[in-house]
């Protein structure tokens, strides 16, 4: 089985590095060529059509914009927990757009998995001065530093054997090292893709262990507040965006929070069952995590290195290699100016595929709430739900989609979009509504600027979202 899915990989490799080769030769015209896949429309745009749309989105005059963050706190699974998020939008809030179903247009962003919603800060502000929307910035539970005034986290995440970062999911609540053991993991088939992972492991009965084993449901209950506050139903649909690890963390959300309409995606992972499905059919990893839920995984300039590479593979080829110590300086020095970000992660067990540690941390939740076996049973299902959608006579869908993926994007290669994604949401009952742009520029980080794209490619991915937006495209049919 492991010679399978290594060959299966060298195919897949191989069918990457013909598909770039493709796209360079079609990056010479200025059109768009639409296809259908899968019953789905797929749109592959040109490299000057990129450029041409980037600039006209940021030469448009701008909307004077307000920002501000804030805190709210919620209970959730009889525990108290601090959601931090900024909001963004026009000074003259008369000026924010109606969609054609006569309701306000309000977006909904999350962050990836490495950070926290301030790294979405900017991308929001250009949302809010170029289209005059509000939008609500959200950072996953724990996330943001509460105890510090701009929300910077001090030091390095890996501070010894024993004593790593943590979570605050309450301003007046640290966890102690004591609460936790650092485990080091360097299976043979994660490690290609991670390096040595490290991981802070909760000791049963600790404080620590309630909040890992909880925070799906803060997570939940944490969005759905900002939601009634920020974006009444009456008032405003929602279209929402998850980048990277936000993208299942958007799908779990969109069957919970009625007034989300639609999902606008640009390097966004789907639900994680499906990219379970990815990292263990298409990339060859067994077991993508095989970790208990009350381990937290503590990043490290390891993952800085995952992504540069592949991407200085398609910018230079072997060549990168010549210049290894540089890039590993480029790497270190990368890591250290970002550390201030937070750089853990405990959405693992749901963004890759782990149903047997999902369902145990619901479980570990019902019996500290001392839960009945029905409602444990209830708890259980709602957690299964946010890895896989729910279905039922009485369940909101899975809204439309308009998925974005990029040039020079390690998981979000067409071939995983056209064998996997779009086949995966095809099986949903009912299958949502799905439209596909394939861009010939961009990487993983989509507003890393390049030449003739000082804001990457998302400036004309947000002229898209607008476009099918305004034009009826999120619109039940």
């Amino acid at each position: 089985m492991g010679d399978l899915n290594i060959y299966k990989h060298m195919i897949f490799t191989l069918m990457l590095i013909l598909g770039i080769q493709l796209n360079t030769a079609q990056s010479q015209t200025n059109t768009s060529a639409v296809e259908r896949v899968s019953g789905y429309e797929w749109t592959k745009v040109s490299r000057p059509e990129l450029v041409s749309g980037s600039r006209e989105i940021l030469s448009r005059p701008d909307f004077p914009i307000e920002s501000k963050e804030v805190v709210h706190r919620i209970n959730a699974v009889e525990m108290d927990w601090d959601i931090a998020a900024s909001v963004h939008q026009p000074v003259d809030q008369s000026k924010i757009p109606v969609g054609p179903d006569g309701r306000k247009v309000g977006i909904f962003l999350l962050h990836g998995g490495s950070g926290d919603h301030r790294s979405k800060n900017k991308f929001a502000q250009l949302l809010a001065s170029k289209f005059g929307v509000r939008v609500v910035n959200m950072s996953y539970p724990g996330r943001y530093n509460l105890q510090s005034t701009d929300g910077n986290w001090p030091g390095d995440t890996i501070k010894s054997d024993t004593v790593v970062r943590t979570p605050i999911w309450k301003k007046d609540e640290l966890i102690s090292s004591d609460q936790y053991e650092v485990v080091q993991d360097k299976e043979e088939s994660r490690r290609k893709r991670w390096g040595t992972l490290f991981l802070a492991c909760a000791k049963q009965g600790s404080t620590f262990y309630n909040r890992m084993a909880g925070w799906p449901i803060a997570h939940e209950k944490g969005a759905t507040e900002l939601a009634n506050l920020y974006f009444p139903q009456d008032e405003y649909s929602i279209y929402s965006h998850g980048h990277s690890t936000g993208g299942p963390m958007t799908m779990m959300l969109t069957q919970h929070i009625p007034n989300i309409v639609g999902v606008l995606g640009m390097e966004s992972s789907p639900f994680g069952s499906l990219y379970g499905i990815m990292t263990r059919e298409v990339q060859g990893i067994a077991e993508p995590w095989a970790m208990a839920f009350n381990c937290l995984r503590v990043r490290s300039w390891r993952d800085n290195a995952r992504y540069y590479g592949y991407e200085l593979i398609q910018e230079e080829g072997v060549d990168a290699l010549a210049r290894l110590a540089m890039v590993m300086e480029e790497v270190h020095d990368k890591w250290q100016r970002g550390t201030t970000q937070p750089h853990f992660k405990a959405e693992n067990i749901l963004h890759f595929d782990n149903p047997q540690e999902i369902e145990a941390a619901a479980r570990a939740t019902a019996e500290r709430m001392d839960m009945s076996p029905q409602d444990t049973e209830g708890l259980v299902g709602r957690y299964l739900g946010y890895l896989r959608g729910i279905s039922g006579p009485d369940v909101k869908p899975v809204p439309p989609l308009l998925l974005m993926i990029t040039k020079n994007s390690r998981d979000h290669a067409p071939e995983i979009y056209r064998d996997v994604y779009l086949p995966g949401y095809a099986a949903m009952k009912p299958a949502p509504q799905i439209k596909v742009y394939q861009l010939d520029a961009g990487i993983h980080g989509y507003n890393a600027p390049e030449e003739g794209l000082p804001q990457g490619v998302a400036p004309y991915g947000v002229k898209i979202w607008f476009d099918a937006i305004m034009n009826g495209y999120f619109l039940n049919k």
